[in-house]
């Protein structure tokens, strides 16, 4: 399970999301996730981010063909 992606080319200067940190007017992140289908067709590792708020959940961003860094949450 991923819990941390920062995208950019230097890790110093990019963007980061974290599960549970807000997001958008009034959501909150709730997944971020390998878009598996385009790994499996493409090779490509593009990724979702989720964000839940009054409505529900939906893909709120979606980071294609960008380097990216990510952090998964190891609970031991």
């Amino acid at each position: 399970m991923i819990r941390k992606i920062i995208i950019g080319q230097n890790p110093k200067d990019a963007l980061a999301y974290v599960v549970g940190n807000p997001a958008g007017n009034d959501g909150v992140i709730v997944a971020i996730e390998l878009d598996e289908r385009t790994f499996m067709k493409y090779g490509r590792k593009d990724y979702t981010i989720y964000i839940q708020n009054q409505e529900g959940t939906s893909a709120w961003k979606e980071v294609v063909g960008m380097p990216v860094v990510i952090e998964n949450d190891c609970k031991f």
